[in-house]
């Protein structure tokens, strides 16, 4: 993570982040990032932000269901957030909402790896972490 640090070290915190992706094609295994999950124990944050290139999503697949990507990442969003749009997930920690999130899966939105980092805003560090995955 290299950007100018507010904070020693010592006094950052640290947090876990995974790109969110779409596998169009399964069988194909070409993705494309379109989000970031960020948690921060410490800091009691656990959030994401996604963006959608429609026109390089049709590319890696023209009949790709746009709709059904946008309801999924809806739903990763809702369990971000917890209460009533998280489900049955809404009376999980943010931690196990997190784990559950990151989960490896055989679905068209799934996880990448979960890497770890130092922060001192972690709202701060998703957007700087959309820029550099996704947009």
């Amino acid at each position: 993570m290299s950007r100018t640090n507010i904070l020693p070290d010592a006094e950052r915190k640290v947090f876990e982040y995974a790109a969110l992706r779409v596998v169009p094609r399964l069988e194909r295994g070409e993705c494309m990032n379109v989000g970031v999950v960020v948690y921060c124990r410490a800091l009691e944050y656990l959030d994401c932000r996604t963006h959608l290139d429609e026109e390089r999503l049709r590319a890696l697949d023209p009949t790709l269901d746009l709709d059904g990507v946008r309801a999924a990442l809806r739903g990763v969003a809702g369990v971000c957030c917890g209460g009533e749009r998280a489900g049955q997930a809404a009376t999980e920690s943010q931690g196990s909402r997190f784990r559950w999130l990151t989960a490896p899966r055989s679905t068209i939105v799934q996880p990448g790896p979960v890497h770890a980092g130092l922060t001192d805003d972690p709202a701060a560090d998703l957007e700087r972490l959309l820029g550099l995955l996704v947009r």
